[in-house]
């Protein structure tokens, strides 16, 4: 099996970042990739004006109908982070594409909140483990990471390969100085739980905050075959067969 994670800029537009997620998706199917994961929150951003919008579920599912559509002819499975409702509540939700599905097959909403994040989202309560081409894929969003027993369930549940959607975004100063944690964290989660750990993270700016990138594949040795840098949008891939994947050219 051939996964990717991408590392991606997020637009105020989520019709630009849509169109990002597609030319990314065309960029993966074209080197036999068949499962890609985007960024948190990747289609819509963090943009209040579309999150606290009535009308926010519907225009999500359009988009998503169009990313099935695209997972089918390409036959290839996608992670996507965006804002969703369930009544009153916001949700900061991981969707499951897989091809011929026609829609979002499995969800996962962000345990873990951050202090900002508490204000607008609510947790979610159910961990996430999905079956995929012979494989069992776990799923989960930037600071759930920091709870070991998390992922510990979710490697009881069987995941070999987990899946870490991440936007960390900061000011400037403090992007800089949180660099060494946000990556020394995945590769202890891959030790710990003797699994491939693939962390998709955002890059540039968003509403006046930086993210510094640095989305990485850990082995299940905590030995970071592949990895980004801090400014460029583009692919990381892991094929199963081979022992030191290489980035995407």
């Amino acid at each position: 099996m051939k996964l990717a994670v991408c590392q991606m800029a997020l637009s105020n537009s989520m019709e630009n970042n849509a169109a990002r997620i597609m030319h990314f998706m065309e960029k993966a199917a074209a080197q036999e990739v068949e499962l890609i994961c985007f960024p948190e929150m990747s289609l819509t951003g963090y943009v209040s004006g579309l999150l606290s919008k009535p009308e926010l579920n519907s225009i999500v599912d359009e988009v998503q109908q169009q990313i099935a559509a695209r997972c089918t002819s390409l036959q290839l499975g996608v992670i996507v982070g965006y804002g969703y409702r369930e009544g009153d509540d916001l949700f900061n939700r991981a969707g499951v594409i897989l091809p011929g599905s026609g829609a979002t097959q499995f969800t996962y909403d962000k345990i873990y909140l951050t202090e900002i994040e508490e204000k607008y989202f609510r947790h979610g309560y159910r961990s996430l483990v999905f079956p995929y081409l012979g494989s069992k894929i776990g799923v989960i969003i930037c600071r759930d990471q920091n709870y070991p027993l998390l992922i510990k369930k979710l490697k009881d549940k069987g995941a070999e390969y987990i899946f870490i959607l991440a936007a960390h975004f900061y000011d400037p100063k403090e992007a800089r100085w949180k660099l060494d944690k946000n990556r020394a964290i995945p590769i202890t989660r891959a030790v710990e739980n003797k699994a491939f750990v693939l962390l998709s993270n955002t890059v540039g700016t968003h509403l006046g905050m930086v993210s510094l990138g640095n989305s990485l594949i850990a082995d299940p040795e905590g030995a970071v075959v592949v990895a980004a840098d801090e400014y460029q949008e583009g692919l990381l891939l892991l094929s199963t067969n081979d022992a030191f994947p290489e980035p995407a050219p």
